[in-house]
């Protein structure tokens, strides 16, 4: 679930929001009936302000952007993505703990 500190990105904001960041993007695939979507969303958002200017961290509502979700093999919510370079460079399957998204997230910085 998307928060207040996350870019929603959807499919026609998706390339320059995403693949042309300068900066690593963490991408959560989710959607708004997905209980463990809210929780993920309540992990990340405490996150946020530990990343600010490292990370950009993006929100992408399978049901709004098929495309992007269809583009990146996203089969079920939530579903993390690290982009670096505008190219996935990991992902996280399910609602995961802090440590495990801070994990992927040093893969990039």
């Amino acid at each position: 679930m998307a928060s207040d500190k996350m870019t929603t990105v959807n499919d026609n904001t998706f390339s320059p929001e995403v693949e042309q960041s300068s900066i690593p993007v963490l991408v959560d695939f989710g959607a708004t009936w997905c209980g463990p979507c809210k929780a993920l969303g309540a992990t990340l958002d405490g996150m946020i302000d530990g990343y600010e200017g490292k990370v950009k961290f993006c929100y992408v509502d399978i049901q709004e952007a098929p495309m992007a979700a269809q583009k990146f093999s996203v089969r079920s919510v939530p579903t993390l993505v690290l982009f670096k370079d505008g190219t996935p460079s990991g992902s996280l399957i399910g609602a995961q703990p802090k440590g495990k998204i801070e994990a992927l997230l040093a893969t990039a910085l």
